[in-house]
């Protein structure tokens, strides 16, 4: 096995932002407190889920969204992971891109995807037959005009699902050559497509079945010099609840989980499809499936850098507000990952 050595670490934040039963105007408000925090702690980047018409997601559009964290925030980096490609024009997703890269000072991570649950595009009149296509199609345009818009000068594109003709591309990116791309990977062949192209990757999922894509991932790249000169992230997933004491963190996480669970299982149940079945349906499942870690912070450190060795990743996604958690055990949670791991570690 592969060690993954602590001084590679690096801590980011990741969120569904689902609800939490309360105003939403006030949830949006405790987010950007939490992102402010998380950004004087040093976490080093804040990733946004892109949901619709769910409670699961009450961020949207995650872009909106995170131009309000680029305000509120100097140094912390952020981006929709993932950003479904398959509900945008390719030509208004660069535009969006290219705004919320300039407004946050070239701070955007930019996450690409499908979605996980096709019934969310279907509302917008998209079929799951033509989800693949659309999403293939706007990914390349996407990336061709990304990687140097000035180059391309004119946009230029005749496929089935887009036809684009002389289109003046008037913006561009503060990044060059463009700003960090993520994709979500499970899977050892997304691994291998995401360490051809260089993007990042975020995985989740028990650390033992995890490291069969990271391990593709790195093949890859070791394999293939030319793979990308920069050092990729291979981020793991987990929900982070740390307490006074294991029972403190345990009596947070329980019904926080209960809530981030229902949620999470509204489109289904309206919908009458069968959850995913590697989805844990109580909160001692999900902990003994290492999708959430709680206790206290020794029992969190320990086993957050054993999953991370287990798994081969070197960045850690710290889900850190769910369900009904309060805010203040949020900014516990993170405070602690910061004085119990990132200063000895990251």
């Amino acid at each position: 096995m592969t060690n993954v050595f602590p001084s590679n670490l690096a801590f980011g934040i990741f969120d569904h932002l689902d609800e939490d039963g309360r105003d939403i105007g006030r949830q949006y408000e405790d987010r950007l407190i939490l992102a402010e925090a998380c950004d004087q702690l040093g976490f080093y980047a804040y990733h946004l889920a892109e949901h619709h018409c769910t409670p699961h997601g009450r961020g949207p559009s995650p872009n909106l969204f995170l131009s309000s964290v680029a305000q509120r925030t100097r140094r912390l980096r952020l981006g929709p992971l993932v950003m479904l490609l398959a509900l945008y024009h390719p030509l208004r997703a660069f535009e969006e891109i290219c705004m919320l890269d300039q407004l946050s000072g070239g701070r955007l991570e930019l996450g690409i995807g499908r979605g996980a649950l096709p019934i969310e595009l279907g509302y917008f009149g998209i079929g799951a037959d033509a989800v693949p296509g659309r999403y293939a199609e706007a990914s390349e345009i996407l990336m061709e005009i990304l990687v140097n818009p000035m180059k391309v000068g004119t946009l230029c594109y005749q496929g089935r699902h887009f036809d684009l003709n002389d289109v003046p591309l008037t913006l561009r990116p503060h990044q060059r050559p463009h700003p960090p791309t993520w994709v979500a990977a499970n899977r050892p062949e997304s691994a291998a497509w995401a360490a051809a192209n260089g993007t990042n990757i975020a995985c989740v999922g028990p650390s033992s079945s995890v490291r069969k894509t990271t391990d593709a991932f790195r093949a890859y790249r070791e394999d293939n010099a030319g793979a990308g000169d920069q050092a990729q992230f291979i981020g793991l997933l987990r929900m982070v609840v740390v307490g006074r004491c294991d029972t403190h963190a345990y009596s947070l996480a329980a019904p926080a989980y209960e809530r981030w669970l229902k949620s999470f299982q509204f489109l289904y149940e309206l919908n009458a499809i069968p959850t995913p079945p590697n989805l844990p349906l109580t909160f001692d499942a999900a902990v003994e499936s290492e999708l959430c870690v709680v206790g206290s912070a020794e029992s969190v450190r320990k086993a957050l850098l054993g999953q991370l060795e287990v798994a081969g990743a070197n960045y850690l996604l710290c889900q850190l507000a769910f369900g009904n958690l309060p805010l203040d055990a949020s900014l516990y949670t993170a405070t602690n990952i910061q004085s119990e791991i990132m200063a000895r570690f990251g």
